[in-house]
């Protein structure tokens, strides 16, 4: 009998991406509502994605398929 494939978790598709180099991408939280409260350098800092903690690569690679 074959194996069954495991399948990409479509969610976690377009919230992470992979780079060249291996590093899991996300974007940052508390950015896209209520911005007019929040100062303008927050803003900016908020728009750069950040690499996930080594903690929970191991679970995100598993949704992404990828282990």
């Amino acid at each position: 009998m074959a194996k069954n494939k495991m399948k990409t978790h479509k969610t976690a598709a377009k919230r992470f991406k992979v780079t060249k180099n291996g590093k899991i991408m996300r974007r940052r939280a508390f950015a896209w509502h209520k911005t007019g409260k929040k100062r303008r350098s927050t803003l900016r800092k908020l728009r750069l994605e950040v690499e996930v903690k080594p903690a929970d690569k191991k679970r995100i690679l598993r949704v992404l398929g990828k282990r």
